[in-house]
């Protein structure tokens, strides 16, 4: 048996053995063998066209989310973007008309199918996770959120919208009435500082101004009351889907956050942790139902 058609085989046995979002932990492989295993046949995926839209996006968050196992497990970046490497260069190595490849396909397709039907997930992080819900609501929904309370009020970021669509938003309402003007997404910057900016667990700090971006909210509106707890004072700003790759390939350990700009330069920060951010994007991907 070659090489390649053996790690094929090893990913099949992993993702019938596995609940395809499942912690890792239910496993004895690595949390990186199993980023391995789950890259393969999402690059497989990408490469080849084998499998529906929502299989295929099951298989992207399945592989996020193994990253993100593999990162909080201990693993460094650079063994990470390695592993990637080394499945994307075995699949180039079997090519999309090998026979291993078929077999593969076909039984990853049927562990994979049932996932396709659920509709809500959540991703639990170090101190904060993300809760995921890809159902079609006609009204405006959270479909993926994580909370803050740091600010003394609830604060809530993520993806938001109504039926399949959704765009990067937070919702803020501040117990003394205060209205920001304005609001900005501060994160570390990857071309600025390539390592991740990580303290000890309990501690997370954000990264100094000297190694992050701040992307400006592109629009301002009252929240939609379904976003905002029902109340009518809470205040919405939009970002650009740029913004949300970006977060999406920080380290899972990392913390960002949102700036809420009021005037004579005051400024209320909300925290928040990445977590599986690009695992839940992924998850909605699935489509809505």
């Amino acid at each position: 048996m070659s090489m390649a058609a053996d790690a094929i085989r090893k990913t099949v046995a992993t993702a019938m053995a596995l609940a395809v979002l499942a912690p890792v932990a239910a496993s004895a492989a690595t949390p990186l063998d199993l980023y391995y295993e789950r890259t393969l046949m999402s690059t497989a995926q990408a490469r080849c066209g084998l499998f529906t839209a929502p299989i295929g996006a099951a298989l992207e968050a399945s592989a996020a989310q193994a990253r993100g196992a593999a990162l909080r497990g201990g693993a460094d970046m650079a063994s990470v973007r390695a592993t990637a490497a080394h499945a994307v260069a075995k699949i180039d190595e079997v090519g999309c008309n090998s026979a291993d490849l078929r077999v593969a396909a076909q039984r990853v397709r049927t562990a994979f199918e049932a996932w396709t039907h659920v509709t809500r997930m959540t991703f639990p992080g170090e101190a904060a996770g993300w809760k995921a819900d890809r159902t079609a609501y006609r009204s405006a929904q959270w479909k993926l959120v994580q909370p803050s309370k740091a600010l003394g009020s609830p604060v809530q970021f993520g993806m938001a919208g109504r039926g399949s669509g959704s765009v990067l938003l937070t919702v803020a309402e501040f117990p003394d009435g205060a209205r920001p003007y304005a609001a900005r997404l501060v994160f570390r910057d990857a071309l600025r500082a390539p390592n991740p900016w990580l303290g000890a667990p309990s501690s997370r700090p954000l990264p100094p101004r000297a190694a992050s971006r701040a992307v400006m909210a592109q629009d301002k509106a009252d929240a939609d009351p379904m976003l905002a707890w029902g109340h009518a004072g809470a205040v919405a700003f939009r970002f650009p889907t740029e913004a949300a790759d970006a977060l999406g390939g920080l380290d899972p350990r990392e913390q960002f956050a949102v700036e809420f700009l009021f005037p004579g330069d005051q400024i209320r920060t909300a925290r928040f942790e990445v977590g599986d951010f690009a695992a839940g994007r992924a998850f909605l991907r699935l489509g809505g139902s």
